[in-house]
């Protein structure tokens, strides 16, 4: 049987984009007990949490681009951390333009 040459194929990736009033951000930094100071992209600093069903699966440092659901009673203030964005998805949210407002953030 004759080999065919592999040509080096794009990986599709799934990038969980903001729905409804999810917002993107970055951690600024870490308070203890699973909370955290983050700066959206809307313009505001959350006190953000990592909620109970992901505290062991979710480890986040500084630096990391998260996602953010503000809370519905304190939206201005506080917030939830949904997931972490890898480094793949980064990149992706960059090119799509997602992260238009985090240009002075030099490290992803």
């Amino acid at each position: 049987m004759k080999q065919k040459e592999q040509e080096p194929q794009e990986e599709v990736l799934r990038v969980p984009t903001p729905r409804g009033i999810q917002v993107l951000g970055v951690v600024e930094q870490r308070v203890g007990g699973s909370r955290m100071i983050v700066r959206c992209l809307d313009g505001k600093q959350r006190n953000c949490r990592i909620p109970g069903r992901l505290k062991r699966k979710l480890w986040i440092r500084e630096n990391d681009i998260v996602m953010v659901e503000p809370w519905e009673f304190d939206k201005e203030t506080k917030g939830d951390i949904l997931l972490k964005y890898r480094p793949n998805q980064v990149d992706w949210l960059k090119k799509n333009g997602y992260l238009k407002g985090l240009e002075n953030v030099e490290e992803f």
